[in-house]
């Protein structure tokens, strides 16, 4: 699927245009919500906000490596927010929670479900997003856990509809991307 922005002065002309085609059909913000989470990517509001750094986020990656222009002193890297998120020598500081994939559920863990150890008896988290998968053809979510927590593979439990439900912390992102960009 794409997701298409156009300025609004454009959007009926563009729309009409595709609908024009008959393999063309639209799909309401579901389809993108579930095509996002699998690709493992955030959503403002949901799994990122101002409390969350893009460290705990799992997301240094857009901040290039530790002698990167972005994360060195030599390079500018006193971007807004640096202080809180990088240590001198660019690398990146200690985080005490990690966003993480959640899979092996029976029924959609939804925003808000608290995250439990394997035990069931000490809450490590919260899911920020969670849907059936299209693709996979089963239930996904993501989260924050104690970063003490967060390593793939670890068996969890969800509570959901006042349920515990066996869970296990997976990769992200959980469908390989095919991302296409157009030339400009």
């Amino acid at each position: 699927g794409f997701e298409i922005a156009v300025p609004a002065a454009h959007a009926v002309e563009v729309a009409s245009k595709l609908f024009e085609d008959p393999s063309v059909n639209p799909t309401g913000l579901g389809a993108r919500d579930s095509l996002r989470l699998e690709a493992g990517l955030c959503l403002y509001g949901n799994d990122l906000d101002h409390n969350t750094t893009p460290t705990e986020g799992t997301l240094g990656w857009t901040m290039g490596g530790p002698k990167s222009r972005r994360r060195s002193k030599e390079g500018g890297g006193t971007f807004l927010g640096a202080a809180h998120i990088l240590q001198p020598d660019g690398k990146f500081q200690k985080i005490s929670k990690k966003r993480i994939g959640i899979q092996g559920v029976k029924a959609p863990a939804r925003q808000h479900t608290e995250i439990f150890d394997a035990t069931g008896e000490t809450k490590i988290g919260e899911i920020t997003s969670g849907t059936y998968s299209p693709c996979l053809k089963c239930p996904i979510a993501m989260g924050y856990v104690d970063k003490a927590n967060s390593k793939i593979g670890t068996q969890i439990m969800l509570k959901i509809r006042n349920k515990m439900q066996t869970a296990q912390i997976t990769k992200m992102l959980f469908v390989e991307s095919r991302y296409y960009r157009l030339t400009e």
